[in-house]
């Protein structure tokens, strides 16, 4: 498959917004600030590491407590 226009109403299209401004973002004002956006994407990301490194934790205890609580039974012929 081709990238482009590829029948005459398509080229003329092309052509007509070729040089047309869709976003003009340096006269935009954020309605969101983006130090406070960047902090909380900050605080997102931390309480998300530290879930998963208390989740490794607990995952090797358990391992400890079912390990040591094992209890092995000689099987028969094999």
């Amino acid at each position: 498959m081709a990238i482009g226009a590829e029948d005459y109403i398509d080229q003329l299209l092309v052509k007509k917004y070729a040089d047309e401004k869709v976003d003009n973002h340096d006269n935009m004002e954020s309605m969101v600030d983006p130090n406070k956006m960047m902090g909380a994407m900050n605080d997102y990301a931390t309480m998300y590491r530290n879930m998963m490194v208390l989740k490794q934790r607990l995952n090797i205890a358990c391992y400890a407590v079912n390990a040591k609580n094992a209890r092995y039974m000689k099987s028969r012929g094999y």
